[in-house]
């Protein structure tokens, strides 16, 4: 069991997600709950939809930091469009609206990077500032209070209700999104010659072109995918916060990236699962979400995202090294 803990990244973290939980529950038995544990569920759709996103990014080599700048400008401004319209439909069409939105984000963040060939970090950390800047400056600043009709009512949309402890405790709509998904976009990595061929490209981008992999497509559509699910991440998070609030999820993008490193996705490309991923997103929000019910103030909320994000980079790269060591590989200082 050891063994396949050390071999096994999701094993190991899911190993480390159960501890961390065990460990809360004995500082806070309040922690097992089920109101707490379909909060923890709640809080972690719209961070899960935009790791899947950066997930598909990192496996090509690449990065996306801009994903929290493009869900909230893709959330405030399918807000103000339908206000605008004075829009009574379904709520599908602003989760459209918005994935649309995201998708052209995308699109901007893969031309740069994919027909330009410029370096991901910097194309998404302009657009990161871009997409912000650009939303205060030309979209607005006032916080939308008063949501469409149907983005209210899906925020008091439940999968299930029950009474736990004389208190009732609904899991919402939402994490049923997540969770279908991200089962979608594990299949689509293990079955399709398009995940397939994301993993080639990261791993050896040269071979991968001579053996015939459009590489620039390729990366194009990870781009455009992480876009249109920060969108969807945006639209679901106005209507689960019930306001449009274009200075909300600041900072977002690095409790992404840690997410998505420690559940075994390489900044350099090639490797990463969905598993992972999610395991990493719950380990993220659990803490965060955790935090002041053990007593915990909540401003070590963001020195716990750096240090995840130092372990998730830091461990692979040390056990790297022992291995080329073992093989008699000389290894650079």
């Amino acid at each position: 069991m050891i063994q396949r803990l050390r071999s096994s990244r999701e094993a190991l973290l899911a190993a480390v997600v159960v501890a961390v939980a065990v460990v809360f529950g004995l500082m806070a038995p309040e922690f097992f709950s089920l109101a707490h544990m379909f909060g923890i569920a709640r809080s972690a759709v719209v961070i899960g939809l935009m790791a899947l996103g950066l997930l598909v990014v990192l496996i090509t080599g690449g990065i996306d930091i801009s994903v929290s700048a493009t869900a909230v400008a893709s959330m405030y401004i399918s807000t103000v469009v339908l206000l605008e319209l004075d829009y009574q439909g379904p709520f599908v069409v602003a989760a459209v609206l918005a994935c649309l939105l995201g998708a052209l984000f995308g699109m901007v963040n893969a031309v740069l990077v994919s027909k330009l060939k410029l370096p991901s970090l910097i194309v998404t950390l302009g657009t990161l500032t871009l997409f912000r800047g650009g939303l205060l400056a030309f979209v607005g600043t006032e916080r939308v209070r008063v949501l469409p009709a149907q983005m209210s009512e899906f925020s008091q949309s439940q999968l299930v209700t029950v009474t736990s402890a004389g208190r009732q405790a609904s899991l919402h709509v939402a994490v049923l999104i997540l969770v279908v998904l991200a089962v979608a976009l594990a299949w689509a990595l293990r079955s399709t010659g398009w995940g397939r061929n994301l993993y080639a490209i990261g791993d050896n981008e040269e071979a991968a072109t001579r053996l015939g992999v459009p590489a620039s497509r390729v990366r194009f559509s990870a781009f455009v995918l992480a876009g249109t699910l920060a969108g969807l991440a945006g639209i679901l998070s106005g209507s689960l916060n019930r306001a449009a609030d274009p200075f909300t999820l600041v900072g977002l993008e690095m409790e992404v990236l840690a997410a998505v490193v420690l559940g075994g996705a390489a900044v350099t490309g090639g490797r990463g699962s969905v598993l992972g991923t999610m395991l990493g997103v719950l380990l993220i929000t659990m803490v965060g979400a955790s935090l002041v019910l053990v007593g915990i103030p909540s401003a070590w909320r963001q020195a716990f995202v750096g240090l995840f994000l130092l372990l998730g980079v830091g461990i692979p790269a040390i056990r790297a090294r022992r291995t080329e060591r073992a093989r008699g590989v000389v290894v650079s200082a």
